[in-house]
């Protein structure tokens, strides 16, 4: 009997995986195969057993679903599902991803006062003025991905600074949780190339008028009053790039520092020099 189970590869939850790419099973043997192999699994007191389904053998998953599996996450080439074997415990299994993450980017022109700011063509409403930015890809560190979409849809490069801040919410795209990370970057060039796919317009703008634009929305400008808090205190979230001590893989660590700048923000000067007026 057990030759005719799958063989899968077992994890250190007690569980087992079965890749339908590494073991090939015709649909019309399949569901007596995964009968024998969930008799088996029990027996020997498995967890957690997860089949990962590719295209080319999508004719498994109507056959899994009939036993009593559960969809746990989905990728263009393949779908992963599961079953919770240990009846007398609650089932474990975490989640699949549940959280979306992107980057925007205030882009700050200290010497001429200026924000780099984008419209975005396509938007469900009147389009506003808003920073640059848009989803962290897979496997991409954040300082990448917000130096990217910068570069990508308005041309400009940039020199990484530091994390100002984020927010959180729910029920996003894809019905998902939602992260939004707003960076302080400054800009390495100043001519701007707009990609015209994406962005209808983009330009340098006084932080002064930015603050009291009627296109700009609420949530941005209690961004750029948080930059103004910024500019006084110079402490931001930097990355320290090291290596995890058990997986030995690159990790980012995020910790508050103290950000060396030389250069006064303009508008600090004018309001000490407005004091010294007083």
């Amino acid at each position: 009997m057990a030759s005719k189970c799958f063989k899968g590869h077992n994890d250190h939850y007690n569980g087992v995986t079965v890749d339908s790419t590494e073991e090939s099973c015709e649909p019309e043997v399949f569901a007596q195969r995964l009968k024998i192999s969930l008799q088996e699994w029990i027996k020997d007191r498995k967890r957690t057993i997860w089949f990962r389904v590719h295209l080319p053998h999508s004719e498994w998953v109507p056959i899994l679903v009939k036993q009593g599996f559960k969809f746990h996450h989905a990728r263009e080439q393949y779908v992963t599902l599961y079953q919770w074997l240990v009846k007398s415990e609650e089932c474990n299994v975490p989640h699949y991803a549940h959280t979306n993450l992107g980057v925007g980017a205030f882009v700050y022109n200290e010497k001429s006062n200026e924000i780099l700011v984008i419209k975005e063509r396509y938007t469900y409403r009147t389009p506003f003025w808003k920073l640059p930015g848009g989803y962290v890809d897979p496997g991409e560190d954040l300082e990448a991905a917000v130096k990217r979409e910068v570069l990508e849809e308005t041309g400009i490069q940039t020199t990484f600074k530091c994390l100002i801040g984020f927010r959180h919410a729910h029920d996003f795209a894809f019905s998902c949780s939602d992260i939004y990370t707003i960076f302080y970057l400054s800009p390495n060039n100043f001519d701007i190339k707009k990609c015209d796919r994406e962005i209808s317009q983009c330009q340098w703008m006084k932080l002064t008028t930015y603050l009291e634009h009627s296109e700009v929305h609420e949530n941005n400008k209690l961004v750029a009053r948080k930059m103004l808090e910024f500019f006084e205190h110079r402490m931001g979230i930097t990355i320290q790039y090291e290596q995890h001590p058990v997986l030995k893989k690159r990790m980012a660590i995020y910790t508050l520092t103290k950000i060396n700048d030389e250069q006064t923000h303009p508008l600090q000067k004018e309001s000490e020099h407005a004091k010294t007026q007083s």
